[in-house]
């Protein structure tokens, strides 16, 4: 059979050599550097790294919750800043002045008597201290509505808080089911890659008693080496997520190695879940409901566009008539020794009423006016919008359990034909290539049922996010 080969077919079972031999180069390079990493890394003791803890560290280290928490202690100054508007000022204050006199001598008339006085010089000092304070009675309702625009944002920014947390929380379980995810699929490269090797094994010993092809034993060798491309590549997956996951978290990479605990997620999806799963999310408008009620992001909404009710009546105070009351109590004297002996009091009552000031106070009722219309847009919005999630977050769930059956009924049946494939080539009934062709489409389903797994996870982790009941 060997002798029967053309020169074309010998270039080519050359060039397969030639590709086998650099496969089997870069592999080892390879597995030296992977080898001198993980040597590296075993200087530090890996920290296991489960899903609620990777959640927890995200929501402790992550940029942009961090950032909303400092927005929130700076909306709770804010709250108490309005509080104190209601008070009374207090101020304690002091000071010393001197009045200097020169006088130049000369002649005057008393009386029509002509009397002459000396020039001269005289200084008089004066010492006060004293205590003041002021209330604002009436301000046409502007401070006790200061005080509620203060507190609507503050509750504004905590839900804004909480909706970050939720973001984060999501994007948390997208990247670690990721890594979860790169990880079976490593695990479905490296059985396709031992089952590759065995067939060489088998197909070697049969060309050597003449059964099969030496051209056979060349092709396999190149399915082997790309199998083995395929797991590098997947291996190299798996470590960008996470590279990914991890830089997510905020934590430094130099404070020890991670291992990602991927042991929690399943291999396979039991599908007599879906009917309650499907139940329990069948009334739409109810669901709707649970997300208006829920969401943070338009509990924020709804209380932006508090805060900018508030701030049109605000505005419209300044039309309407300030009342105000004052007291002071104070001591004056020449001398700082006897700076008690002369005390006084003054109370007093204020009225002021704005008559004309340019236009300016009807111009910011009527922009305070357009920024609580926009509010209210935006609240509508909101509304839409979490209609719209939801709509997406069943349609994603409904997809993703099709694609669960579908994929399991794929992985039956392609495991089923690649079985029969072998059997055939190995009984001499088939060809390398159909068995090659059986393998590839058994590897492809498998992956598939993996990603079809993962999706179906995020598509329930997807919509209690839109419901706004995602959690750890």
């Amino acid at each position: 059979m060997d002798t029967c080969i053309g020169s074309f077919d010998l270039f080519r079972l050359h060039m397969i050599t030639i590709a086998r031999n650099f496969m089997n180069n870069l592999t080892g390079l390879l597995g030296c550097l992977l080898i001198i990493g993980i040597t590296g890394a075993s200087a530090q003791t890996p920290k296991l790294l489960t899903l609620d803890e990777a959640v927890s560290l995200a929501l402790q280290h992550n940029v942009q919750v961090i950032q909303a928490q400092n927005r929130l202690e700076g909306s709770s100054s804010a709250t108490r800043a309005a509080y104190g508007a209601l008070l009374p000022s207090l101020s304690l204050g002091g000071g010393f002045s001197r009045d200097q006199r020169w006088q130049s001598g000369g002649v005057t008339l008393i009386g029509g008597v002509p009397v002459t006085y000396d020039a001269g010089y005289s200084a008089d000092n004066n010492y006060r201290a004293g205590l003041s304070s002021q209330l604002t009675l009436f301000n046409g309702f502007a401070n006790t509505s200061n005080i509620a625009r203060a507190q609507a944002n503050a509750s504004s920014t905590q839900y804004s808080v909480e909706s970050t947390e939720q973001s984060v929380i999501l994007r948390t379980h997208v990247l670690f089911l990721g890594v979860a995810r790169a990880y079976q699929l490593l695990n479905v490269a490296d059985d396709n890659l031992k089952r590759s090797r065995r067939q060489l094994e088998r197909i070697t010993e049969s060309n050597k008693v003449g059964a099969v092809a030496l051209a056979d034993v060349y092709r396999q060798q190149v399915q082997v080496g790309n199998d083995e491309l395929a797991v590098i590549s997947a291996q190299s997956t798996y470590e960008s997520s996470k590279a990914d996951l991890i830089a997510y978290l905020g934590v430094d990479f130099n404070e020890a190695a991670y291992s990602i605990d991927v042991s929690t997620f399943p291999a396979d999806i039991d599908t007599s879940e879906f009917s309650a799963l499907n139940s329990r999310y069948s009334d739409f408008g109810g669901l709707v409901a649970t997300g208006i009620g829920q969401r943070p992001d338009h509990q924020a909404a709804v209380e932006t566009y508090n805060a900018a009710s508030s701030s049109v009546t605000i505005a419209r105070a300044g039309h309407l008539p300030t009342v105000s009351a004052s007291g002071s109590f104070g001591y004056a004297n020449p001398e700082i020794d006897r700076l008690t002996d002369n005390r006084s009091l003054s109370l007093g009552l204020n009225i002021s009423l704005p008559i004309f000031n340019g236009f300016s106070t009807s111009n910011q009722v009527q922009q305070a006016q357009v920024t609580e219309m926009n509010a209210q847009e935006d609240l509508e919005q909101s509304k839409r919008q979490i209609a719209v999630d939801i709509r997406k977050a069943l349609l994603d769930l409904q997809q993703a359990e099709k694609r669960v059956i579908v994929t399991q009924t794929s992985v039956f049946s392609a495991e089923m034909d690649r079985k029969i494939a072998e059997e055939k080539y190995n009984l001499g009934a088939g060809t390398l290539l159909d068995m090659l062709v059986a393998a590839a489409n058994y590897t492809n389903a498998v992956s598939g049922k993996v990603n079809s797994i993962f999706d179906f996870l995020l598509a329930k982790k997807s919509m209690e996010y839109a419901l706004g009941t995602i959690s750890h």
